[in-house]
This record gives C-alpha cells, structure tokens and sequence, in this order.
C-alpha cells in the first residue's frame, strides 16, 4: 500500500492531518489530569474559583479537541479520496496501454473490480490511517504513562486486561483475515456474472434461461454473502468480548482503586482520572487491532492493484518510432501467431502484399483466423514468427500511436459511445468539418437515417447505439473510420448486417472515391458477393493461406473457395 500512495497522495493534507491527530490526542488526554484536579482541589475542598477556572480550561480543551477531530477527519477524508481519484486514473491510463494479451489474461470484470471495490478498500484504510492508526499507538503510550504516574500499582491491572484482548482479537484475526482476502476474489465473481447478464440480455431471453441466469447469480451472490455474514460474525463478536473486558478492567479498577483510597494511598480524583486512562489505553489497543484485521485485506487490495501496474505490455515501442513511407503498402511474410496457451497456431505461415488503391478481401470459415489476421494489422498483438510491414516499415518499428494513426478499423462488433453521431463520427479526426461527416455517411449509405434523426448530426447516441439497429450501428461505425484520413482502412466483417443491395452499394461507393482510392482497403467478410470485385481474395482454412487470387482465379482452381460458393448458391446467397 505504501507503494501505492508514494506520489499519490496530498502531502500537505496528510501532514495538516497528522498535527490536527496529535492536538486532538493532547488535549483528550488532559482532560482526566483536569479532571483529577477539579475533583482533588476543588470539589473536595469546597474551593468554588477553582472549580470555574478548572471548568473552563476542561472546555476550551474540550473545543479544541472538537475542532481538531473535524479538522482531521476533514484533511484525512480529502487525502483518501484524492489518493482514490489518482489511483483510479492511473490504473485507467495503465490498462489503456495493455495489448489484447493482457486484457484476455486479466479478465474485463476483475478490472473493473481492481478500478472500483479494491480502490475503495485502499481509501477506507488510508483515512483510518490518517484517523487511527497513527493516533492509537500515541494514545496507547501517553494514556499508559499518565495512568502510571497516577498509579503504579493500579497499572498491574492491565498486565491481565491487555493479554485477554490480544487473545481475542488474535483469535478474530486468523480466522477473518483470510474471509476478508476471499470477499474480493468473489466480488470478481458476481461483477462477472452480472456484466454477462448485462450484456446477453437478449441472448437469455431469446433461450429462454431466464431462470438458469438468476440461479447462476443467485449462487454466486450467495456464496459472497455467507462469506461476507461469516467474517462480520467473528468481528461482531470481538466488540462484546472487549466490552466485557473493559467492564471487567473498570471493575477491578474500582474495586483496588477504592481499597487504595480507603487506605489513604489514593486520592479520589486520582482513580477517576485512572479510570479514564485505562478506557483510553484499552480503546486504542482495540482500534489498533481492528486496524490490524482491516489491513490485510486493503492489502489484498493493494497486491491486485500492484499486479495491474507490475503487468508488462507484451507489446512494446521501440526508442524512436520510424518515419513511414509516403506509399502506402502492406505485407505478411511468413507469419505465424498463436494465443496465449493454446495447443496450435491461429495462423500459419500467411503471407502477401499489396499496395495504395488495391482492395484486398480474406474469407473463410468461421474459426479460420479472419480477424486474428486483421488484429495483427494495428498490433493489437504481435507475432510469433514473420514479419508485418506497413507503408515500407516493420510494424514493430513504429511506436503503436503512429502506426495506428495510419490505420482506420472497423470491428466485427459495431461499438458506438454515448454522445451524439457528430461525437462518434469525430472520434478518429476531432478536426473534421462537417461536409467531411456528411461525405462519409453517404459511402456509409447512413446518410438517410441521419437526416431523419432529430438534431441530425447532433442526434443523441444512447449507450451502445442502443437507439439504432445492428445495421444502422455497422453504418455508422464505417463512416466513423472513413472520417479518419488513413491509409490502410481494415473492415472486419463490417458489412454482416446490410442487406445484399446496401452492400453493393457501399462496396461501389469505396471503389469511387478519390481518397480511398489512393488507400488499401482491407475487408474480411464471410459472403462472396463482398469480396467478389476485389483485387485479390485471401483464403484463409484452420489457420492457413489456402489460396490467394482475383475471383475468377479461385473460382477456378482453389477447392476451399468453390466449397464456400457453392454452399452460398445452395443457401440462395449469390
């Protein structure tokens, strides 16, 4: 954790926090010695002035001590939640620069969990820091030394009160403490099950397994809910078995305090300050303790949250990012690229090139390597084996901002953010006008429904594109990377959603405009009639460059291309 907050946190608050602590800790513990006073010297005596005037520094004391509380709780609370504000930016800025390998491994839900819930626990335990721990232990020392100088035979007391505690708050400690660490390994578990829920909403429906998914949270939420009843079981029996050993230590006080008196080795002030410094002592040794049983699992926390920034990228810049060529130009020689644990190769010895103006189309099976191919484009992951070229240049020689700057991708999945069209349609190119929008959307043949939209540019975009159908959301993704001035434009399987006739019509629409034209335009898609007019159709099988060619060429000589033909002309397809 100490790691985490180093360069994280407000200095200036949590010092101001740490003097407002040690006022506040000062004038609570002058309070009994006054006390004792007043009690000694003044009520015992009948002395009326000396009551007063020791009842109103017992109240300036006292105010103090109340300013200096808020004031600590207020220092502390904004260096928590600042440290809680920076931590969750730096872990944003850090897992936007993951590889696709990274956030396969980690899982999109333990991020989310690692982002919110952990970074909570880190700032709940750093303002008990800020609050107790650091007061405790002053506490702790400073009340047992003024009970001391009270009474040292009094003191022997704690020699049995202070054993029980840590008895019992041990005992709490090494059965709650790995509760505490398993609560956020479970809470993975239901932000998982619940954002599947989310997102496959329709999918449960359509299936109709309803049932099937709530018992499946229902499990889960149960499985953290006796956890989380377990551990706050044990550590709501500690606060009666240290309420009863506070009892039992006020009574032996009492009972030894009063033979002391009766003695006359004690004065009655005296015990009652005693008294007072014994609660403090025992109050702090508790808080100390329950901090103690806190930590571990802010530690948990912390080691999670640590995991993400000790997390290397697999895909690294070079020192100095490589100037592209003015052609645009792309090639595979020979790669290879397998996933991260898996038994075989995605792809396999792939290799062509091709250059500005030329439409290069790759089609194949479902589980072929499509989009891995495409993936390796923009390096969202890097090869095995082989090289990849882009404009003249390894790809590895390019810093990944630069060689992404030369490419606009559309994904299999058409993902919209919240906001409105112009918004979206900005994303790639902030400085683009709107004829540069408008030009995009009527290649995208999205033009029509934006006209109609109410505000039209400024139409409101719901999260996900939620207000758009699954052929207006592709439409709009494409236009959204035609805005972007690249010189490789990727559409992975973009055009699944359109009907045969707004396909050709986007597909023609490609070919005729001036700027793509001096472009390569890269188009996975699993129909013929989308690749049919390209310049050259890569055939992709488990993997494997099956052929490679114009249409009429495959057509002719390739047995995987004219499988696919002829299961689309059985299905009515071309």
């Amino acid at each position: 954790m100490i790691k985490l907050a180093k360069g994280r946190m407000s200095m200036w608050m949590v010092w101001s926090s740490v003097i407002f602590m040690i006022i506040q800790v000062y004038t609570t513990l002058r309070l009994p010695d006054l006390t004792s006073n007043l009690i000694n010297n003044g009520v015992a005596k009948g002395d009326l002035p000396y009551i007063y005037h020791t009842g109103a520094w017992m109240a300036f004391y006292s105010l103090i001590s109340v300013l200096a509380g808020i004031a600590n709780v207020y220092t502390s609370s904004v260096a928590s939640q600042k440290l809680g504000t920076v931590l969750r930016r730096d872990i944003y800025d850090k897992v936007m620069n993951y590889s696709n390998e990274e956030f396969d491994r980690i899982g999109t839900s333990s991020l989310i969990t690692r982002t919110t819930n952990d970074v909570v626990q880190i700032q709940n335990v750093t303002m008990m820091f800020l609050r107790m721990m650091i007061m405790s232990p002053i506490m702790l020392v400073a009340a047992s030394i003024l009970a001391y100088d009270k009474s040292h035979q009094l003191t022997e007391i704690f020699l049995v009160a202070i054993p029980i505690l840590v008895l019992v708050i041990g005992v709490a400690m090494y059965f709650a403490v790995p509760l505490f660490k398993s609560m956020q390994i479970k809470t993975d578990r239901i932000n998982l099950i619940f954002r599947e829920g989310l997102n496959g909403v329709r999918v449960i429906r359509a299936f109709g397994r309803d049932k099937f998914e709530q018992d499946r949270f229902k499990t889960a939420n149960k499985d953290y809910t006796d956890n989380a009843i377990k551990v706050f079981s044990i550590m709501a029996a500690v606060f009666p078995l240290v309420t009863l050993v506070m009892s039992g230590t006020n009574v032996g006080i009492t009972w030894f305090g009063g033979q002391l008196i009766a003695g006359q080795a004690m004065q009655v002030g005296d015990l009652v300050a005693f008294m007072t410094y014994a609660m403090q002592v025992l109050m702090s040794f508790m808080m100390l303790a329950m901090i103690f049983v806190m930590v571990p699992r802010a530690q948990a926390s912390a080691d999670r949250i640590n995991q993400l920034f000790n997390e290397e990228s697999t895909i690294l810049d070079p020192s100095e990012s490589q100037a592209a060529g003015k052609q645009p130009e792309l090639s595979f020689k020979d790669v290879e690229f397998s996933y991260s644990g898996a038994e075989e190769p995605a792809l396999s010895k792939v290799h062509f090139s091709t250059h500005s103006g030329q439409t290069v189309a790759i089609i194949g099976g479902t589980g072929s390597g499509k989009t891995t191919l495409v993936s390796l484009i923009p390096r969202f992951y890097d090869v095995d084996q082989g090289e990849i070229t882009v404009n003249g240049q390894n790809i590895k020689n390019y810093s990944q901002h630069d060689l992404r700057d030369l490419i606009a991708l559309t994904p299999q999945k058409a993902i919209l953010f919240t906001g409105t069209v112009r918004d979206n349609l900005k994303y790639g190119n902030p400085k683009a006008s709107d004829d540069d929008l408008w030009h995009a959307l009527d290649i995208a043949q999205a033009s029509d429904f934006v006209h109609e939209l109410k505000g039209q540019l400024d139409g409101k975009v719901e999260q996900g594109g939620d207000n758009f159908s699954g052929g207006q959301k592709q439409r709009l993704a494409i236009a959204r990377s035609l805005v972007k001035k690249a010189a490789i434009y990727i559409f992975d399987d973009s055009f699944s959603a359109l009907d045969f006739k707004t396909d050709a019509k986007l597909r023609a629409a490609l070919k005729q405009d001036s700027e793509i034209k001096k472009a390569i335009v890269v188009i996975v898609a699993q129909r013929i009639a989308t690749v049919v007019d390209a310049d050259k159709i890569l055939v992709l099988e488990d993997g494997k460059m099956t052929g490679s060619g114009t249409h009429e060429e495959l057509k002719q000589s390739n047995k995987a291309y004219q499988e696919i033909i002829e299961s689309q002309i059985r299905k009515g397809d071309q």
